[in-house]
C-alpha cells in the first residue's frame, strides 16, 4: 500500500497544489493590503479637509474625535504649526495618540513623517506599532492594539503651506480578521486537499477513508480546538503569557470549592451505588412481579430536567416549603450539602441502577446453583460469588455517578446555599464578573477529577471481567433472598420510589398555587403566564432537540461501525477523543465553545447551529457505546457477505448493518433527544436573544421564587419527554429470546 511510486504521487501532487495554494494565498493578501492602504489614505485625506477653517483650539477639540464615524475606532492627534519654532507642536487630541507620539517620536521614521507633511506629503508609517486603547476607551476596544500609523498635513484655504498635521492610528482589526480569515480558508484547502489525496492514494477503501477523515475533523474541530483554546486562554493576562490566573485558581479559596465537589461527588456515589444495587438486585435477581413498574420508576429521575427534583426539594422543605415550614414549623435548612446529597442520589442512582442491572442479569446461576448444591447457604453464596462477580458493575457505576456528579451544575446552584462547589464558582466568574480565563482554569480544575474516574472507568473497570463459562446458555437466575428479606428490599425500594412520585406530584401541585410559601390558593393563571413568556423556549427546545437526534443517531452508529469493524490509523485515539465529551464538565464545554466559535472563521455563538453541535457532541458517547455493544453481537459473516456481493460501505449499513442495531439506534436518538431537552449546564452559557432553552428558562423562574411558572414549565417538560420515551421504547422490541425467569429453591 505505500509503496515508492505512491509516495512519489502523493509528494508531487502535494507540492504542486501547496506552491498553488501558498501563491494565491500571498497574492490575495497582497493585494488586500494594498487596497486597505489605499482606502485608509483616501478617507484620511477627506477627513483632514474637514479641519475647521479657525485655529481655535476647542474647534480642533471637538472635530478630532469625529474621525472614529470615518474609520471605526481610529484614534487621531492634532499638531499645529509654530510659525516662531518653525516646527508642528503638539495640541490636541486622543490620549493614546499623544502617548504613542512621545515613546517614538524621536525615532526616524516618526521624524520623517513629520518631514514629509511639512512638505504636504500624506506618509504612512512601516510595520505596526501596539497603542494602548484603554487610554481613550470606548465601546469597540479597550486593550492593547496593533494599529498602522498615518500622517497627514492639515492644508491652509490657499493650498500652498501647512498649518497643522495630524496623526491617525487605525486598528489593524479590520485587516486581520480578513487576514484570519483569508488564513483559515487556504489553511483548510490544503488540509483538505492532503486528506482526500491520502485517502485515494494510500487505501483500498476510499470511502471508509473518507468517513475516518470526516469525524476526525468534527473531533478537532469541535471537541479539542474549543478546549485548546480554554487552555490558551488561562494561560493569557492582559494579552501575554501568564501563570497568574492558575494562581489565582490554585488558592485556598478555590481549592476548599475542588474539596467540596469531591465529598459532594464521593457520598453522592457511594449512596447511589448502593441504593442503585439494592434496586437492581431486587429487579434481576428475584421473583419481585412488578418489575417493569419499579423499573420505570426507577428511569424517571434520569430522563427528567436535572433541577427538577431540586425544585421540588425547595418547595417542600425550602425556608417557606410545605412541610418544613407550614406543617412541621422547623427551622431547619435543606440548604447546604446534606439537602444537594438527597437530591443528587436521587437523580443519579438511575445510572447505577441500569449500570449493576446489566450485569447482573448477565451472571450465569450455575455456579451461585453449584454452591447452594454444596450446602452453602443464601447469603454466603451471595457474600462469596454473586457480589464480586458484580464486582465490575459497582466500581463501574460508582466512577460513573462520582463522574456526573462532579460535573453537575443545577443542583448546587438551586440548593448549594453556603456550600461551595467549582461548577457553580466557574458559573459565577463568567456571568457574574465576565472573567472567561478564570473560568477556564477552574473548569480545568474540575475536569482533572472527572477526567480521571472516566479513565479508570474505561481503561481498568472496562478489562475487568469475572466470567462464567458454560456449555449453553442459561436461561433461569437462582432467587437468593429469603421472602423476609425480599419483602424487606420491597419496602425500601417502594419508600424510595413513593418518595420520588410525591416529588413530582408537587411539581405538579405547584402548577396551580397562587404563591407558594405563602398563599396555597387555587389557580389558573400560572398557565397561561408560564405558556405566553415560555412558548418561544418550548418551541425553541423541541426544535433544536429534534434537529440534533438524528444527526446524533446516524453519527454515532456509523463511528460504532468504524470503530468495530473497520482498522485504520488512529482509531484507539479517535474512540478516546470521542468519549471524551461524556467526562468534560458542562460549564468547560459552554465556556470552550464561546472562545472558540465567537470569532471567524466558525462565528456560531449566538445562533441555533451552536446548540444543536453541543447536543450532538455531548450525547454522542452514549450513542458509541451502544451502537459499539449492538454491532459486538452481529456476526461480521453477514457483512462480509454482502461486501463479497458488490455492496459498498453505506449499502451494507444501510439495508444490513441499520436495520439489525435498530434498537440501539433508536435508543441512542431517544437518550439524545431527552437529554437534549433536559441540558443545562453548557446550554446556559451559549443561549441567546434568538434562541432560548427551556431549562434556562425554568433556572430562571426558580431563581427569582417565581415557582408556580416554574412548575408549570417543568410539567410540560417532563410529559414532552416521557412521551417521547414511551414512544421510543415501544419501538424498541425486547428480545424474549434473551429473558431469564427466576427459580426458587
Amino acid at each position: 500500500m505505500f509503496t515508492k511510486k505512491r509516495i512519489i504521487q502523493f509528494c508531487f501532487a502535494a507540492l504542486i497544489f501547496l506552491s498553488l495554494d501558498l501563491w494565491m494565498f500571498k497574492t490575495l493578501s497582497t493585494n488586500f493590503r494594498s487596497y486597505e492602504e489605499l482606502r485608509n489614505f483616501n478617507e484620511i485625506e477627506l477627513f483632514a479637509q474637514t479641519a475647521p477653517e479657525d485655529q481655535d483650539l476647542q474647534a480642533y477639540e471637538k472635530w478630532i474625535p469625529s474621525v472614529k464615524s470615518i474609520i471605526a475606532g481610529a484614534r487621531a492627534f492634532y499638531f499645529s504649526f509654530d510659525e516662531m519654532q518653525g516646527d508642528f507642536v503638539p495640541s490636541t487630541g486622543s490620549e493614546t495618540s499623544f502617548r504613542l507620539w512621545d515613546k517614538y517620536k524621536e525615532s526616524t521614521e516618526f521624524r520623517k513623517a513629520m518631514e514629509s507633511v511639512y512638505y504636504l506629503e500624506p506618509m504612512k508609517l512601516s510595520g505596526s506599532y501596539k497603542a494602548d486603547y484603554s487610554l481613550d476607551p470606548d465601546i469597540h476596544s479597550q486593550e492593547t492594539i496593533a494599529s498602522q500609523v498615518y500622517f497627514v498635513p492639515v492644508i491652509d484655504e490657499n493650498g500652498y503651506q501647512a498649518n497643522g498635521a495630524i496623526m491617525i492610528l487605525v486598528p489593524n482589526s479590520t485587516a486581520t480578521g480578513y487576514m484570519s480569515l483569508l488564513r483559515t480558508i487556504f489553511i483548510s484547502a490544503a488540509v483538505i486537499f492532503l486528506g482526500i489525496m491520502l485517502v485515494i492514494t494510500f487505501t483500498r477503501d476510499p470511502i471508509t477513508g473518507f468517513m475516518v477523515l470526516a469525524l476526525f475533523g468534527v473531533v478537532v474541530i469541535f471537541i479539542a480546538y474549543p478546549l485548546l483554546e480554554a487552555v490558551r486562554l488561562s494561560f493569557m493576562k492582559d494579552g501575554v503569557v501568564s501563570l497568574q490566573t492558575w494562581k489565582e485558581t490554585l488558592s485556598p479559596t478555590y481549592l476548599v470549592a475542588l474539596w467540596g465537589s469531591l465529598r459532594l461527588g464521593v457520598l453522592t456515589a457511594t449512596i447511589s451505588t448502593i441504593v442503585g444495587y439494592m434496586f437492581a438486585f431486587l429487579i434481576e435477581r428475584t421473583s419481585f412481579r412488578q418489575k417493569k413498574v419499579m423499573s420505570t420508576l426507577a428511569t424517571m429521575p434520569v430522563i427528567s430536567p436535572p433541577f427538577s427534583l431540586s425544585l421540588s426539594i425547595i418547595l417542600l422543605f425550602g425556608n417557606n416549603g410545605l412541610i418544613s415550614k407550614q406543617l412541621l414549623h422547623l427551622n431547619t435548612s435543606i440548604y447546604g450539602l446534606g439537602g444537594l446529597t438527597l437530591v443528587e442520589v436521587i437523580g443519579m442512582f438511575p445510572i447505577a441502577f441500569m449500570t449493576i442491572s446489566g450485569v447482573l442479569r448477565q451472571i450465569d446461576s450455575t455456579v451461585e446453583d453449584a454452591s447452594l448444591d454444596l450446602n452453602a447457604t443464601k447469603w454466603h453464596t451471595f457474600k462469596s460469588i454473586t457480589l464480586p462477580l458484580s464486582a465490575p458493575g459497582i466500581v463501574s457505576a460508582w466512577l460513573l455517578v462520582f463522574t456526573n456528579s462532579l460535573a453537575d451544575f443545577a443542583n448546587p446552584l438551586l440548593l448549594s446555599g453556603d456550600y461551595r462547589v467549582l461548577s457553580t464558582e466557574a458559573y459565577m466568574l463568567v456571568t457574574g464578573r465576565s472573567n472567561l480565563s478564570a473560568g477556564s482554569a477552574i473548569s480545568f480544575l474540575l475536569l482533572m477529577p472527572t477526567i480521571t474516574a472516566f479513565l479508570i472507568q474505561r481503561q481498568w473497570v472496562a478489562k475487568k471481567s469475572y466470567v462464567t463459562v458454560t456449555g449453553k446458555p442459561s436461561t433461569t437466575l437462582t432467587e437468593l433472598t429469603n421472602k423476609p428479606v425480599r419483602v424487606s428490599l420491597e419496602v425500601v425500594s417502594w419508600t424510595f420510589i413513593g418518595f420520588i412520585v410525591a416529588l413530582y406530584l408537587t411539581i405538579v401541585a405547584g402548577c396551580f398555587v397562587v404563591n407558594w410559601g405563602i398563599d396555597y390558593s387555587f389557580t389558573l393563571a400560572n398557565w397561561g403566564e408560564a405558556l405566553s413568556r415560555g412558548w418561544t423556549a418550548i418551541r425553541d427546545t423541541v426544535t433544536l432537540a429534534a434537529i440534533a437526534t438524528p444527526i446524533a443517531g446516524l453519527l454515532a452508529m456509523l463511528t460504532a461501525m468504524l470503530v468495530v469493524r473497520k482498522k485504520f490509523p488512529g482509531k484507539r485515539l479517535l474512540e478516546t477523543l470521542i468519549m471524551t465529551p461524556y467526562a468534560i464538565p458542562g460549564t468547560l464545554i459552554g465556556i470552550s465553545y464561546i472562545l472558540a466559535f465567537n470569532k471567524p472563521p466558525l462565528l456560531l455563538v449566538g445562533t441555533g447551529a451552536i446548540i444543536v453541535i453541543n447536543y450532538v457532541i455531548r450525547e454522542l458517547p452514549v450513542g458509541v457505546e451502544n451502537g459499539i455493544t449492538a454491532l459486538h453481537q452481529i456476526d461480521p459473516a453477514i457483512e462480509e457477505s454482502a461486501a463479497d456481493l458488490g455492496a459498498d460501505v453505506t449499502t451494507v449499513f444501510r439495508t444490513i448493518v441499520l436495520p439489525l442495531i435498530r434498537p440501539a439506534f433508536l435508543s441512542s436518538m431517544s437518550y439524545t433527544f431527552v437529554r437534549s431537552m433536559t441540558a443545562v449546564s453548557a446550554i446556559i452559557f451559549l443561549i441567546s436573544a434568538r434562541w432560548n432553552h427551556l431549562t434556562v428558562l425554568i433556572f430562571n423562574f426558580s431563581e427569582n421564587l417565581r415557582f408556580g411558572l416554574a412548575s408549570v414549565l417543568s410539567t410540560i417538560l417532563i410529559v414532552i419527554v416521557l412521551m417521547v420515551w414511551a414512544l421510543m421504547q415501544v419501538l424498541v422490541k425486547d428480545d424474549k429470546l434473551t429473558q431469564k425467569t427466576i427459580s426458587t429453591r
